[in-house]
């Protein structure tokens, strides 16, 4: 008689091959990253039913796919914005004759974008919420038209509720208000700011909401750009979240430093259009006309251009501009992020730019944050101390601050870090700036910054311990996931 308890070890040990059979299938033939693939391989069969749930659950990129769903609406959408295209055929950027070789950025990164680079702008820095928030706030209350916001963490804390307070205000008077925040950056504070914006009846979506608030930290596939624009003509990018940590004056429980940027002129429209892409993904609501994008006049000497990048049809376009940036600097590449952990070609790049002559400054928190990022970045830094790359550690409060600066012409700005979360698994946006003047002007906030740090030697490297070598060895292992 077949008695199905005597065979079920026979049975489940068939099903985790089967299942395991697909789910390499899948990896090999998908997965991009050769690390990434080796590492889902061996979870896959080292554990074979866990490693193929795990797989199906966790790395497969199903926002690539819902992204070219969307692909016709996001088409539909940038058709109707008014951008003054043909500015872009004036004369190269100021700074590109004296650093030539930045003009192939220009090229660069038109092929890997569908957006021009744009002149006429403004872009000023504000440093913390200390003369972020102040700004933004008093942009929101002169609006007359649209407000949209996006932002990966929104804490209901003292910060919080002002923006709440404000945005209110502004829809009470008429204006077109849109607020979309990241499922994992609500889960930061409680009561979470979603309480407040349903009691407040602002209009309002949750990006790909989630219920494991615990494991937001490693979370992947999150919204973490940081956009504000009021009326289609003033905008705000950065780092900045809106939390108050940020606001340093008011001696915060966990401080944290950042730069934001207020930003005027044809280059707003690029940071609308990446919101309206975000809002229509969430919400199927499609944001069109001159209440979301008017007709925009030059209002300074900036040439700038709008980089999205995300694990949809952006996939990579930072990370390519990024090497497009270190292949092309001459004299320096400066560098600030709190999460440092550039994949192999990356540091080769970098490796190569300081063998050429190229002065290569790194700034880094002191102390992380996040632990495990802060373990695994010391352990990757051998190579770049090795060929003369100059690290220094900024002491508390935490600096989440994110600059790239290329000789005296050419700086990126934006939500991104230096680690696989942003350049490959969350939606980011970044801005390239043509400015010698901004350019020095980020020049003097990161020799501050450096003035405060201290310079990480080769010699203090070399003599960590054994144990905290191994700890920061094995961190290093997870830094595709981190």
């Amino acid at each position: 008689m077949f008695v199905l308890t005597d065979y079920w070890p026979h049975l489940i040990a068939l099903i985790g091959i089967c299942a395991a059979l697909v789910a390499s299938g899948h990896v090999v033939t998908r997965k991009r990253d050769t690390r990434s693939a080796i590492g889902w391989f061996g979870l896959i069969w080292l554990a074979p039913l866990l490693g193929s749930l795990l797989y199906w659950l966790l790395g497969i990129n199903r926002i690539q796919r819902r992204g070219k769903d969307m692909h016709g609406r996001r088409r539909d959408a940038v058709s109707q914005l008014d951008l003054p295209r043909e500015e872009s055929r004036k004369p190269v950027p100021r700074g590109t004759s004296e650093y030539p070789r930045l003009f192939q950025m220009v090229r660069v990164v038109s092929e890997l974008t569908d957006r021009p680079l744009l002149p006429g702008n403004t872009v000023r820095p504000l440093l913390n919420g200390d003369e972020a928030y102040p700004e933004m706030l008093a942009a929101i209350d002169s609006a007359e038209q649209s407000i949209s916001l996006v932002t990966y963490i929104f804490d209901h804390d003292e910060a919080g509720v002002e923006f709440l307070d404000a945005l209110q205000r502004a829809h009470e008077r008429g204006v077109q208000v849109r607020i979309l925040v990241d499922g994992v950056g609500t889960h930061y504070s409680r009561p979470t700011i979603e309480s407040g914006l349903k009691e407040r009846q602002l209009p309002h979506a949750i990006f790909l909401p989630t219920r494991v608030p615990r494991l937001f930290n490693y979370a992947n596939l999150r919204n973490h750009r940081k956009i504000l624009v009021v009326d289609g003509r003033i905008g705000f990018t950065g780092g900045l979240n809106i939390r108050e940590g940020c606001r340093l004056n008011n001696n915060p429980s966990h401080p944290v430093q950042d730069i934001h940027f207020r930003i005027e002129g044809p280059v707003v429209a690029h940071l609308q259009e990446a919101f309206a892409t975000d809002w229509a993904f969430t919400t199927d609501e499609i944001l069109t006309g001159d209440l979301w994008f008017p007709s925009l006049d030059l209002s300074g000497d900036v040439w700038a251009r709008g980089i999205s990048d995300g694990p949809d049809e952006d996939f990579d376009k930072l990370r390519l501009a990024i090497h497009g940036a270190i292949a092309v600097a001459e004299s320096r590449l400066l560098i600030s992020t709190p999460y440092f952990l550039p994949d192999p070609p990356m540091v080769t790049a970098l490796s190569t730019a300081a063998m050429r002559g190229v002065d290569v400054r790194v700034i880094i928190p002191e102390r992380n944050n996040i632990k495990l990022v802060e373990w695994a970045c010391m352990a990757q830094l051998e190579e770049l101390l090795e060929r003369g790359i100059r690290v220094w550690l900024a002491p508390p409060p935490f600096d989440h601050s994110k600059l790239l600066l290329v000789d005296n012409g050419w700086s990126l700005i934006g939500s991104s870090n230096w680690d696989d979360r942003s350049l490959r698994l969350n939606f980011e946006f970044n801005v390239e700036c043509y400015s010698e003047d901004l350019n020095g002007e980020l020049s003097e906030i990161f020799d501050h910054k450096q003035l405060r740090a201290r310079e990480l030697t080769w010699k203090e490297w070399s003599q960590r311990s054994f144990p905290v070598r191994i700890r920061d060895g094995l961190a290093r292992l997870a830094s595709p996931y981190l």
